[in-house]
């Protein structure tokens, strides 16, 4: 009894290790990259894996999409405009076994291959590049940090930059160019509404000289203008009145 207790006992505590240093459970956002005596072995896929006790080790590495923010870097641009900025970075592990064996930590070996290229990059752009093609300066990011991360298994897809932080005085420089800007475009659209006006009134004009009905009937309609309001009386003499008027007075009318 005493042995088969014994017996019992080993194989309960045989199972148990084996459990806990034989069996691992992989979730479905992770990869598990197996070193059998510190050699690369293998991925195992997510589930429930078995690996060889105090022979196998696994790492388990995360394949979700990380959002990494890139601290503000003061720099200076191309054209001597000293700016700050902050950008994120979106990457995601595409190749679990070289996450693990090209490179000691990805994510900090990312974040910091992303700092340098993010200064190196705005460093020989000009402001107004920053400022009017934000995407296609975000596209270069991408693709320079994407093929320095190319070899570890890291897929980089997106770089923003989000805040560009200008200098006060270089602020109140761009505030004064675009009311400028904003004054001389109102001045072209008064002129234009100027000339327009002025053409439209000499075609009125000569349809009005050419046509005396019009004329008459467009000194109606300024009659009924001027007493909209409604105050005022106003006596009208027609055209004809005026033409009969002058027939009798003769040359001394004049």
């Amino acid at each position: 009894m005493n042995a088969t207790y014994v017996n019992y006992i080993i194989i309960a505590v045989v199972v148990s290790f084996l459990l806990k240093y034989g069996v691992r459970i992989i979730k479905q956002y992770e990869g598990g990259v197996v070193l059998r005596f510190g050699r690369f072995a293998g991925v195992r896929m997510p589930g429930l894996r078995f690996i060889i006790p105090l022979v196998d080790k696994m790492y388990k590495i995360d394949t979700r999409v990380v959002t990494m923010t890139v601290e503000p870097q003061e720099l200076i641009t191309r054209d001597n405009v000293t700016i700050k900025v902050d950008a994120v970075v979106y990457f995601q592990v595409m190749d679990c076994a070289k996450a693990l064996i090209q490179v000691e930590h990805y994510v900090k070996a990312t974040s910091q291959i992303a700092l340098t290229t993010l200064r190196s990059v705005l460093g020989q752009s000009e402001l107004d590049e920053l400022l009017a093609q934000r995407d296609k300066v975000n596209t270069k990011l991408a693709s320079i940090i994407d093929h320095h991360t190319e070899p570890w298994g890291v897929k980089v897809s997106v770089v923003e930059v989000k805040d560009v932080l200008l200098p006060e005085a270089m602020q109140r420089s761009m505030a004064a160019q675009a009311e400028a800007e904003r004054e001389k475009r109102a001045k072209v659209i008064r002129a234009d509404g100027e000339f327009l006006a002025a053409e439209t009134l000499g075609k009125a004009a000569v349809i009005i000289r050419n046509n005396p009905p019009a004329l008459q009937l467009r000194y109606l309609q300024t009659l009924t203008e001027m007493t909209g309001n409604g105050n005022g009386t106003i006596v009208p003499v027609t055209m004809d009145l005026l033409g009969g008027l002058k027939s009798a007075l003769g040359g001394d009318a004049k």
